[in-house]
Formats: C-alpha cells, sequence, structure tokens
C-alpha cells in the first residue's frame, strides 16, 4: 500500500484553516481575558493557527513548483543510483492540483531526452521515473536494443566496461555507452550477455509518451507496459541532493566515489 503524503497534506492544512478560521469568526472575540489581562485560546486552536501556515505552504511548493523524490531500484544507472535523493521540478508540465491530479494551467510537454517522474499507468499509487525516448508524432523502433526515432538509428558510443564498487556492483561489466537525443547526452547500460526479446514498432500518439530505463537490459518500461499518458506526468527531474543506501544507511563504500554526482543536475 503506497502512502498518500499528498492527501494527508491536503487533509492537514484544510483541518486546521477550518479550525482556526471558525475560532477566528465565532469565538475569538467573545472569549474572556486571563488574569493576566491577555486572551487565551485552546490548545488545539493555538497549534491550527501555528501550523495552518506552515502545511500551506508545504503543500503549495510540493504539489506546484518542487518535489522530493528518492529513487528505489537501478533501472536508470548510471544517470541515478539506488537511494539518490532527487528534485522534481513541477510546473514544467502544467499545474496540477493535488490528490486530484487535474491539469489547470498548461506550461509545456515533455521533450526527448528528458527524465520524468510520472504515476505508473498500471498502478498510479506508484511513482515512476525513466527517460523520454518517443514523443507524440514519432514513430519509434526498438529493435536488438538499438532505438530508431523516425527512421533515424540513434547511435551509441562506447565509453567503456561499466564498474562501481558501491550500488552499482550488480551492473558491473555491463558495456557504459553514450546515447544523444536532439542535443541531449546521457549515458545508458547495455548487458551485452542478456538477450534482447522485445521489439517496438509503433507511432506515439497526441498525449502520450514512450519512456525506457538508461539501464537497458534491467529496466521495466514502454516496451512492456505502454505509453506513459500526458494525465500521469508529475514532473521533471532536474537536481541530486544526496544517496542513502536500501537500508538506511548512508554507503560510505561509494561516498568517495559518488560525492562529485551529489549536488549535480540531471541530464
Amino acid at each position: 500500500m503506497t502512502f498518500d503524503f499528498a492527501g494527508l497534506l491536503v487533509l492537514l492544512t484544510a483541518v486546521s484553516g477550518i479550525i482556526w478560521a471558525i475560532d477566528a469568526m465565532f469565538f475569538a472575540r467573545n472569549r474572556k481575558p486571563s488574569t493576566g489581562g491577555e486572551r487565551t485560546e485552546p490548545l488545539i486552536v493555538d497549534y491550527a493557527r501555528s501550523l495552518f501556515p506552515v502545511f500551506l505552504i508545504v503543500l503549495i511548493l510540493r504539489s506546484f513548483i518542487v518535489e522530493p523524490f528518492r529513487i528505489p531500484s537501478a533501472s536508470m544507472m548510471p544517470t541515478l543510483l539506488r537511494g539518490d535523493f532527487i528534485l522534481v521540478n513541477k510546473y514544467d508540465y502544467g499545474i496540477r492540483l493535488p490528490v486530484l491530479n487535474t491539469k489547470v494551467f498548461g506550461n509545456g510537454q515533455p521533450k526527448r531526452g528528458d527524465v520524468i517522474v510520472f504515476r505508473y499507468p498500471e498502478d498510479p499509487a506508484v511513482p515512476f521515473i525513466k527517460r523520454v525516448v518517443g514523443v507524440p508524432g514519432d514513430h519509434l523502433q526498438f529493435k536488438d536494443k538499438n532505438l530508431i526515432i523516425n527512421g533515424a538509428p540513434i547511435e551509441l558510443d562506447l565509453k567503456g566496461i561499466y564498474h562501481s564498487d558501491g550500488v552499482g556492483r550488480r551492473e558491473n561489466g555491463s558495456y557504459l555507452m553514450e546515447e544523444q537525443l536532439d542535443q541531449l547526452k546521457h549515458e545508458v547500460l547495455i548487458n551485452p550477455l542478456q538477450l534482447s526479446s522485445v521489439e517496438i514498432d509503433r507511432k506515439i500518439p497526441d498525449g502520450h509518451y514512450f519512456v525506457l530505463g538508461d539501464n537497458r537490459d534491467n529496466s521495466r518500461d514502454s516496451r512492456y507496459w505502454g505509453l506513459v499518458p500526458d494525465e500521469n506526468l508529475v514532473g521533471r527531474a532536474f537536481y541530486i541532493w544526496m544517496n542513502w543506501s536500501s537500508d538506511g544507511i548512508l554507503d560510505l563504500q561509494s561516498w568517495d566515489m559518488d560525492r562529485e554526482r551529489i549536488g549535480s543536475a540531471i541530464n
């Protein structure tokens, strides 16, 4: 069961605001002063008055500006590692109401190469993160681990053999490749020992996006469950600010290797 933090935040903001407003309109004026001459208020009203602005500010920031996420898997290696804490821009693809996820203001659309967070189409309560490789109108093909967009093969330049002493140990031995989507260059992992059993040949319809994980042989993405509809978009991942290992302990083994990546932009 996925915890609905957005729903809880909306509830806390609404309840604290209503309590404070009701007290201000109906009870505060008639409240008798204390012996010190000041009007005292019930503890619940004091908490509501103090916490309502905090809840409201956090709700606005998280719903409309930026939201933190934690990477739970290796599907976006080497761009993102398991345990990375990232920030997601919530307004690049339009303003959406919290909980309802209804778009109220259009601001832009994902571009080819963007790393996006979205609600998993098969279970919208679960957030996913992948890279956009196909946008509306594209004719996209995927065959023998090769990506072809509108008839043009996307070249992969070999940079070496991937090796990590930390969270990427399972991916050691994969090829570290550089891929370019439009003007954006980024790295992907290809496992030469794993056969490709998925072939794709489709036109991307309006309002939908084809996404892949950068860890191409260790990612469940649009090759398996289909396209991401526009209404499932959450935002664009743009910043890494920390890495915390899956068992809740700072991964000191990989810290020396990865600390230059922390605090960097996501490409």
